[in-house]
């Protein structure tokens, strides 16, 4: 049962996660038609996760009073409208209006976590929402596969097909799914609840650390075809590819991050991850040839990411309370999500200026050697 339930809430992520990103693959020809500016540009890829972002927090919260099983089909179901009107769109007003709707396929994260949590004990919680996380690789799909759709079947025709993805989905995981058997409603009011998630430390040194991670995996999986373009001067379909395989190596190492954090504890993790994410920022700021070493550092960087968004969720369930999973998740979830929405709004801001990336991927490195301190810093008080 519990295999079934992991499966089910993984299936539901990654294919709310591919609607979440449907406009970031498509950068480069919604720049071409609608004659965008970069900072245009990066504002329409942005905007879903801003929304992706701050929704996890009610998500989470509703996710503790009304069950995973329920919201998982709820968020399927509400993302059929902004899929379909983003595909039917043509303007760039349009495309920020809805596209902020869209976001709401991105609250999914705070609806699985809580819910595969119930379903494992606390020794395997790392693996579970490691291999939960691993639906994150919605994100792969859509940069592989939505131009190449777009392209045989067109944007309208695409967008109506993830909406008809995202019915079927909603209907197996509420008719099939089952919440844990030791889940009960949350009956207090949600404020409180975020207020007295908010008082503990775990949610601030979780929302930091993920807002790195995850951030910084959300950030590249949305925005990396523009900058293939833009550097290398990538078809989109090329840079979808590449994009791809970017988010395929983040998908797979985060499963890998949860069962090491399992072994080795989380800490360990995270410090290898945030130091090979610092170095591989480095190497990636001299703008080097593609595809070596520029595509073997992109992959690097997309691994170390995973193992840190698996590492701090493996950090969550071993300091914090079962009842309490959603509305912190909901929290750190959020705040991971808006570490994602800044770094694609300040690279176009870094390129329109200097026209390069450079001083993006300084940024970069300097964040998480922010954060490598400071997880060393605090690791004597995260146990192992």
């Amino acid at each position: 049962m519990n295999a079934r339930n992991l499966t089910l809430a993984t299936l539901a992520f990654a294919l709310t996660f591919w609607a979440w990103n449907l406009i970031g693959p498509l950068s480069s020809s919604y720049t071409d038609d609608l004659n965008l500016s970069p900072g245009q540009a990066s504002l329409l890829i942005a905007t879903p996760v801003l929304v992706g972002s701050l929704g996890r927090i009610p998500a989470g919260v509703l996710t503790d009073k009304f069950g995973g099983r329920l919201m998982f089909a709820v968020i399927c179901f509400l993302s059929i409208i902004p899929t379909l009107m983003v595909g039917w769109s043509n303007s760039f007003g349009a495309l920020i209006f809805w596209g902020f709707f869209l976001g709401i396929a991105g609250t999914s994260f705070a609806v699985g976590i809580p819910f595969v949590n119930g379903w494992y004990e606390p020794a395997k919680r790392g693996f579970a929402t490691g291999v939960f996380g691993a639906g994150m690789g919605g994100t792969a799909l859509s940069a592989l596969l939505t131009p190449r759709l777009v392209d045989h079947l067109g944007r309208a025709q695409t967008h109506i097909l993830m909406a008809v993805a995202l019915a079927i989905v909603g209907v197996v995981v509420y008719m099939f799914a089952r919440n844990a058997p030791g889940w009960t409603p949350a009956t207090e009011p949600a404020l409180p609840r975020i207020k007295d998630a908010l008082k503990l430390k775990a949610t601030w040194q979780g929302s930091l650390l993920y807002a790195v991670a995850f951030g910084g995996f959300v950030a590249f999986s949305t925005y990396l075809p523009t900058v293939l373009r833009n550097v290398y001067e990538f078809a989109q379909s090329d840079a979808g590819l590449r994009t791809a395989g970017f988010s395929i190596a983040g998908v797979l190492a985060r499963p890998i991050g949860g069962i090491l954090s399992d072994k080795i504890g989380p800490v360990r993790v995270l410090t290898i991850a945030f130091a090979g994410t610092a170095l591989m920022a480095v190497v990636l700021g001299f703008e080097p040839p593609a595809e070596f070493p520029a595509g073997i550092s992109l992959v690097l960087m997309a691994f170390f990411l995973g193992l840190g968004t698996g590492g701090v969720f493996a950090l969550i369930a071993k300091l914090v309370e079962p009842a309490r999973v959603g509305t912190v998740t909901g929290l750190v979830g959020a705040a991971g999500g808006l570490g994602g929405y800044f770094p694609p709004l300040v690279m176009g801001l870094v390129y329109s200026s200097r026209g390069d990336y450079t001083l993006g991927y300084l940024l970069l490195a300097l964040t998480a050697a922010a954060a490598l301190a400071y997880t060393l810093k605090v690791g004597r008080q995260i146990p192992n």
